[in-house]
C-alpha cells in the first residue's frame, strides 16, 4: 500500500505547547534526510515480487520525478510509488517547513513503552510518539484508512542522525477500528557522497488472507 500525502495545518482553539515543540524539533533535528543540494540519484534496480524477478532502471530526482522502467506495467507503477514515498520522507526540509508549522500540544499522561504523544493539529490528525529524540511512532487518518507506524530499529549515519532501517505499518479502518492490513519494513542504506541512498527494502504485507513478500535491490548508484 503506497501512500502520497499532504499535511496541512488545520484550525484549532489549542494552544501551542512550548515543550511539545522543542522535543519534536530535537526529534525531527535529529533524524537523517538527504542534503539541501541533493539532486537525486540514478541506480540499477532489480525487483522481486514473490518470486517473479524483474530488472530494470530508476531516476528519483524528487518524489515528484522519479522514472522507473520495468518489463511489467504494474509493477512499474507500484515500484514508483514505494520510492516516491521514499523521496518523499527522505527530502529536506525544515522543521517549520513540516511538522512545525502546526499547532503542537503534548499530552502528559503516564510513561509509555514508545514515549510521549505530541499531538500535530493538522488535517490528518496526526499524533506521534517520541523517545529519546527519535520519534519512535506515527499516527495519521487518510480518508478510508487510519494508520500507525511503529520505528523498531534505526542505523546512525556519517552525520550522527537517526535513519530509520525496520518499520511496521498497520492499516484499520476509522469506522469500526478493523485491522486492514499490515506491512513490513526492512531497509538498507548505502552512503554516496554526503548522501545516504536507498540500497535495499524488503516489504512483508499481510492483505487478503495471504502474506506477500516484495523487495528492491539498488545498485551502481549515481548522483544526479
Amino acid at each position: 500500500m503506497t501512500m502520497m500525502y499532504n499535511k496541512e495545518t488545520c484550525p484549532t482553539d489549542a494552544q501551542d505547547d512550548p515543550e511539545a515543540r522543542e522535543l519534536l524539533r530535537r526529534a525531527f533535528e535529529k533524524t537523517a534526510r538527504w542534503p539541501s543540494d541533493f539532486n537525486g540519484f540514478s541506480a540499477d534496480l532489480t525487483v522481486n515480487v514473490d518470486g517473479k524477478e524483474l530488472t530494470g532502471t530508476v531516476t528519483a530526482k524528487s518524489a515528484q520525478d522519479v522514472t522507473v522502467s520495468l518489463p511489467d506495467v504494474e509493477v512499474q507503477k507500484w515500484v514508483t510509488g514505494t520510492i516516491s514515498m521514499i523521496a518523499v520522507h527522505r527530502a529536506h526540509r525544515t522543521f517549520d517547513q513540516s511538522d512545525g508549522k502546526s499547532i503542537l500540544t503534548l499530552d502528559r499522561s503516564a510513561a509509555h513503552p514508545l514515549g510521549q504523544t505530541i499531538r500535530i493539529h493538522d488535517s490528518l490528525q496526526s499524533h506521534y510518539r517520541v523517545k529519546d529524540d527519535r520519534i519512535t511512532q506515527i499516527n495519521r487518518t487518510m480518508g478510508p484508512i487510519k494508520f500507525t507506524i511503529n520505528v523498531e530499529d534505526s542505523a546512525i549515519t556519517a552525520d550522527t542522525k537517526y535513519l530509520t532501517t525496520r518499520y511496521t505499518v498497520y492499516y484499520f479502518n476509522p469506522q469500526d477500528g478493523r485491522l486492514a492490513n499490515v506491512e513490513s519494513f526492512t531497509d538498507t542504506h548505502v552512503r554516496v557522497g554526503h548522501a545516504d541512498l536507498p540500497a535495499s527494502r524488503r516489504i512483508i504485507s499481510a492483505e487478503n488472507g495471504a502474506v506477500s513478500v516484495k523487495t528492491l535491490t539498488f545498485a551502481n548508484h549515481r548522483l544526479l
